[in-house]
């Protein structure tokens, strides 16, 4: 560093340090959009956690300078997410070599050429784009959206590239933070599945009171309105991509794991499109409930850094399986059983397998907070 200057990578490793120190998954996106904006001028940014199984967004969600969004605009960006071809879409960025990209540079400098950016950006002002997918070991713990308005130069490929190379240490920071502590003191309520109905636009139709209840324990992460309450991205994101399903533009399921407010609970919300009498699509109805064990367990297992091979040996255990019958099952010997069982135990900070079941697959429906 001469003269004091300080560099891009300083400012990187800042950047990253900075991340490191955050507590919650919430100021680890405030703190680190600070830092990238040093990095990378942008005049708007989104700022979404992921299921990592899915892609879905989920909460929490980071809003910079986007107040001007409303409801169609909202359902409108994640309706071309997954009903139409377009470049970078998150999907695709999740696989690709590089995770990030520019809309400009991706068109050839034509951005015309988006349905995006016709249909969207250009209306509410932004001439440019920059995504980035979060990811580590294949699985997308967040996205980010960086926007520049009218008149603004277009970012450029050392500004996607540094965008890439965030990538696997913000997605660690994600996932770490994902790691639930037990807290006390609250008693579980004793809430039901909440069902709302949408109607082939997205507006909403009716909902059940357990559905309103749910909507207020998830953080208002969106300006998007759905009877008298905020409507969580994750719930925008579910239901365009059970209508993608539907239309068979897209494969697999609707349905994504969310963080209630304060990490108080374990939610999945998942849609899937109805058909009318005709055999024509109709409404789509979606569901807000609390999440099993089963569907948590993996992505905690994901968040203590567990090896595909780990978490096989720590499902096996869950279901009662002793060493000499995991040894059997998975052609290990009984040796290597144990020091696999030993590494869970000292990531997951456990000392018996009555412990790591319990961290893994019962504590989520105790009241918890993520640190």
């Amino acid at each position: 560093m001469a003269g004091g200057a300080i560099t891009t990578l300083d400012r990187r490793q800042r950047l990253i340090s900075r991340a490191g120190e955050a507590e919650t998954v919430e100021d680890l996106f405030a703190s680190v959009a600070d830092q990238l904006r040093r990095l990378v001028p942008f005049d708007a940014a989104v700022w979404s956690a992921t299921d990592p199984a899915t892609g879905l967004p989920t909460t929490p969600t980071h809003f910079e300078n986007m107040s001007h969004l409303g409801v169609e605009e909202c359902m409108r960006a994640w309706e071309l997410e997954f009903m139409v071809e377009d470049v970078n879409l998150y999907n695709a960025l999740a696989r690709a070599d590089s995770p990030a990209g520019g809309l400009r540079h991706a068109t050839g400098d034509r951005p015309g050429r988006s349905t995006r950016y016709r249909s969207l950006l250009q209306r509410i002002g932004f001439e440019d784009e920059l995504r980035g997918v979060m990811r580590e070991d294949g699985g997308p713990w967040a996205v980010i959206a960086l926007f520049r308005h009218e008149g603004a130069p277009a970012f450029d490929q050392e500004e996607s590239a540094l965008l890439a190379s965030l990538s696997e240490p913000l997605a660690a920071g994600v996932r770490d933070r994902t790691r639930p502590v037990v807290h006390s003191g609250d008693e579980l309520d004793q809430r039901g599945p909440g069902l709302m109905l949408f109607a082939q636009s997205g507006e909403p139709i009716s909902a059940n009171d357990d559905a309103l209840a749910w909507l207020e324990e998830l953080s208002a992460d969106s300006s998007t309105d759905a009877f008298g309450l905020p409507l969580p991205l994750v719930v925008v994101g579910t239901l365009m991509r059970a209508r993608a399903i539907a239309e068979e533009r897209e494969s697999g399921s609707a349905r994504a794991r969310i963080r209630s407010r304060a990490g108080r609970r374990w939610l999945v919300c998942h849609a899937s499109c109805l058909r009318n009498a005709d055999g024509e699509l109709g409404n789509t109805a979606l569901v807000i409930e609390p999440a099993k064990a089963s569907e948590v367990a993996p992505l905690l297992a994901e968040a203590y850094d567990l090896t595909p091979r780990e978490q096989e040996i720590t499902e096996l255990i869950a279901r009662g399986l002793g060493t000499a019958d995991i040894a059997q099952r998975l052609f290990l010997s009984r040796h290597t059983v144990r020091d696999y069982v030993k590494a869970i135990f000292g990531k997951v900070h456990v000392s018996s397998r009555g412990e790591l079941v319990a961290k893994l697959f019962a504590e989520h429906y105790a009241p918890i907070h993520y640190s």
